[in-house]
């Protein structure tokens, strides 16, 4: 059986994640989104949220399930029993830097390999932090993120902002 593991903060999930989601899903048997715990980073949604949220976008796709880590990502892979990480690519500069992230990986643990899948088109220009920004403003998200999603960005950029005041 093969297995993947699709890392991410995934703060919040957008459109372009799904589509390596679901690309992924056609290529192994089973892939893993493992939703990382960055303790270097104030997540606009707590890791549970994180979870749930994407639990709830791939609740159709039965060959992929959702679970929380930190740590080293190829320790969490290797705890999984594989060893291929899934990273996608939009453009040249994630590039560099998912090649840099794939070298260090293979330099502590030479099994562990990553595919890199290059995003579709239409969310090349595509990332949580530009979906934030969109919604921090008030633009619509329909062609950002998941339909479910949206309520929850929403809600939350009205707590900030009411936090702010």
């Amino acid at each position: 059986m093969s297995i993947a593991v699709y890392p991410g903060s995934f703060d919040p999930v957008t459109l372009g994640h799904l589509d390596i989601i679901r690309r992924s899903a056609a290529i192994f048997d089973h892939v893993i989104v493992g939703v990382l715990n960055n303790t270097s980073k104030k997540p606009l949604f707590s890791l549970e949220e994180r979870v749930n949220m994407l639990k709830d976008v791939v609740s159709e796709i039965e060959n992929v399930s959702v679970e929380s880590f930190d740590g080293l990502l190829v320790d969490f892979v290797r705890q999984k029993n594989t060893n291929v990480i899934i990273r996608g690519l939009r453009a040249l500069t994630d590039f560099d830097l998912e090649m840099q992230m794939a070298q260090s990986n293979r330099m502590v643990a030479k099994d562990v390999d990553t595919v890199f899948l290059s995003t579709s088109t239409q969310y090349s220009y595509l990332s949580s932090s530009v979906v934030k920004e969109y919604a921090r403003y008030g633009v619509d998200l329909t062609e950002f993120v998941p339909a479910c999603i949206i309520p929850k960005l929403i809600e939350r950029m009205n707590e900030l902002d009411i936090k702010r005041s």
